[in-house]
């Protein structure tokens, strides 16, 4: 690891020269190796096109729904290689949350909660699913407000509930790790706000992984913060110590809006 690169102990997941590539000679995510810390916010932080969410999906293996891109390096989940499990095991343990809200519109808010027990064949009894839905709803600060309309479909939700919804439908498998892509960008600041305090509550229980254009979000809810830029990680560290004290250069044109 370069001196930029901060050790983690113990970490939940340990990302070891993971490169993606779109085609042959051109690599998105070009040899980072960075370890994620349980039970905190970690945000992934530069310019458009640097590689954020190619670095972010390729944690669950989104990038294996096309295969001319190719994906080398390891990357260790509690200790699992995550490209030795199944898919659906490895997206049951690390969930997944897009920039825009996406419920599923076919379907009932109750639904929508557990439809990736639904999607993955299992079979629950009604009182099982009734207690994923009203904890999980609880958990993102949704069930008080959409209690009566549990069969309603998702998208009569406002912006920030629809993704307050696609968060519980994400937890609601118990995953370890949540990845957010820029979850917030499309929503407006009040329901901004209702999310990053909901992140900052649910780290007590998961360890979450979050991709923003924002550094001022960055700045408010993440413990630590990687810094990318032309696709690889130049800095890494508790977010205090980068915002203050950054190490790089390009770190620091950064942050004070030389570029990005």
């Amino acid at each position: 690891m370069t001196e930029n690169i901060m050790q983690i102990h113990n970490p939940v997941l340990s990302i070891r020269n993971l490169s993606v590539a779109y085609t042959r000679d051109k690599y998105a995510v070009k040899e980072v190796t960075s370890d994620i810390k349980k039970h905190a916010v970690t945000a992934i932080m530069g310019p458009s096109g640097c590689g954020k969410s190619t670095l972010l999906r390729a944690i669950n293996r989104m990038h294996e729904l096309y295969p001319e891109i190719t994906t080398t390096g390891e990357i260790l989940l509690n200790g699992e290689d995550v490209f030795s499990m199944s898919t659906t095991l490895l997206r049951r343990k690390i969930g997944m949350v897009f920039q825009r809200p996406n419920p599923f519109p076919t379907m009932s808010i109750y639904d929508n909660v557990l439809a990736g027990y639904q999607l993955n064949g299992f079979s629950l009894k009604r009182s099982e699913k009734d207690e994923i839905v009203e904890t999980t709803l609880t958990d993102v600060g949704l069930f008080s407000e959409v209690k009566d309309s549990l069969n309603k479909k998702g998208n009569f939700l406002s912006g920030g509930q629809q993704q307050r919804l696609c968060i519980a439908r994400a937890l609601a498998l118990k995953p370890e790790v949540i990845l957010l892509d820029e979850p917030t960008s499309a929503l407006d600041p009040l329901s901004t706000a209702k999310i990053e305090d909901l992140l900052t509550e649910l780290k007590k229980y998961y360890s979450i992984v979050l991709v923003t254009h924002n550094m001022s979000q960055a700045a408010r809810i993440s413990d630590n913060a990687m810094f990318m830029y032309l696709g690889e990680l130049i800095e890494y560290d508790k977010t205090k110590i980068m915002f203050t004290t950054p190490k790089d250069s390009r770190t620091e044109g950064y942050l004070t809006g030389k570029f990005g």
